[in-house]
């Protein structure tokens, strides 16, 4: 005769002839692995209230949900629950105490290739190692979890928040990561959607390795060493997000190829040091830049709100061939550093950017500025290259210099041009950026 433990609550399926059951695990009357041992596909287990000690595993297609106290702890060693079944559920969980070996994938959740079309959902991950791998499985969703790292650990030593590995058609929606490694964490990885995600107080919010044909948007990254570190990929859509106070970069673009960097929001990107960041992932005496772009081609940057930084934009290592339209650089101490050797004409279809320190005029009221704006000369160049220079800013030579440049502009060197700057900044961007 089964024990107590395991009599399970039958009810019938509408849907179709099968039974499925409801079982219920019970810290030191009922253990959570041998329920799930028991159980058969289809069937739910729920886990009561009370710490569950172990590392759990799922092998069939079930439905596991936490009720209010339920404590999953993996006592430090390995993953806490790992997922090995397709379909499988996991939802309304407390997690905690994984192991922190990083080397091992070492997860408050390990979701294993098996598991295609795995959902967790509303789940506290308090993780160690990583919050939830995903290990080139598809289609999972992961929704509406909040995970936090070990700030006893060094950053370097933590895991990421969530990870993508070699993972297809997944969807992270609503989650909040904070004080892991890096907040998502995206290896090569194809057709995946980022959405709605908050990230913030850790390495990068979102960092994407040779991944392509992915959509980030509506994503917020806030107090990170860097918000958006989009590398060595092709194809993304980054649309709708927003980088508040991350140091060094609100968005990098190191590699980026055919993509759409559209209506993002990035401000009073911080200037790092050292002595913020004692772990040595800030970058000492680097600006703070809105938009770092290196080496990267035939992308479509439109419509951002770039303000309050120490540089708007910065571009190098061949970024060309970049379509820029409909951009806004609000309060920045440098708008533009452009370090090339070629012209950049910075409009699309006889509309530009917007430049708050424009001071041409409108006379034809089209909204459209009457002459260029063009915001480097060969004196930015000199201080770029030779940083000492500043002394010199406000001497008469230097006056001179910018005097013969502008009446003799076939003396100033390659640089940005924008033909058809915006008179007014849009009414959403105002509106933020009150």
């Amino acid at each position: 005769m089964r024990s107590r433990w395991l009599l399970p609550l039958f009810f019938l399926l509408l849907a179709g002839p099968a039974l499925a059951a409801e079982w219920r695990a019970v810290p030191g009357e009922a253990p959570l692995q041998q329920v799930l041992a028991a159980a058969a596909p289809g069937d739910t287990v729920r886990v009561a209230e009370g710490v569950h000690l172990g590392n759990f595993v799922v092998e069939v297609p079930l439905t596991l949900v936490g009720e209010p106290g339920a404590i999953l702890d993996g006592q430090r060693r390995g993953s806490v629950l790992t997922l090995a079944a397709p379909g499988a559920t996991v939802r309304d969980l407390h997690i905690r105490e994984d192991g922190a070996d990083i080397n091992t994938m070492d997860s408050g959740i390990f979701v294993a290739r098996e598991a295609a079309g795995a959902v967790i959902e509303n789940t506290r991950i308090e993780a160690r190692g990583f919050g939830i791998w995903l290990d080139a499985v598809p289609d999972v969703k992961v929704i509406g979890n909040r995970i936090s790292g070990d700030t006893a650990l060094r950053s370097q030593d933590r895991g990421n928040g969530l990870q993508l590995y070699n993972v297809t058609g997944a969807e992270i929606r609503g989650n909040e990561v904070w004080e892991a490694r890096d907040g998502i964490y995206i290896d090569v990885s194809n057709h995946n959607r980022l959405i709605g995600n908050l990230l913030r107080d850790q390495r990068y919010g979102v960092h994407y390795m040779f991944s392509h044909s992915n959509e980030v948007r509506d994503n917020e990254t806030r107090n990170n060493r860097l918000g958006y570190a989009l590398m060595q990929s092709r194809q993304l859509e980054v649309v709708g997000n927003r980088s508040i106070r991350d140091q060094n970069y609100g968005f990098l673009m190191n590699f980026i190829v055919d993509s759409v960097i559209a209506e993002n929001v990035a401000v009073e990107a911080q200037r790092g040091s050292l002595s913020a960041a004692p772990d040595g992932h800030a970058i000492s005496g680097t600006e703070g830049k809105a938009l770092f772009v290196y080496n990267s081609l035939f992308n479509e940057i439109r419509d951002n709100l770039f303000a309050r930084t120490e540089i708007g934009i910065h571009m190098t290592a061949g970024s060309e061939d970049n379509v820029f339209h409909g951009n806004a650089f609000v309060a920045n101490e440098t708008q533009v550093k452009y370090v090339a050797l070629r012209e950049q004409e910075w409009s699309h279809e006889g509309s530009g950017n917007y430049w708050s320190d424009y001071l041409g005029w409108d006379l034809s009221g089209d909204g459209l500025g009457d002459i260029p704006y063009e915001p480097n000369d060969s004196v930015d160049r000199l201080i770029w290259t030779y940083p000492m220079a500043k002394i010199l800013m406000n001497s008469p030579a230097v006056q001179v210099l910018r005097w013969v440049q502008r009446e003799f502009p076939i003396l100033r060197p390659p640089g940005v041009r924008d033909s058809h700057p915006l008179m007014a900044l849009p009414d959403w961007m105002a509106e933020t950026l009150q």
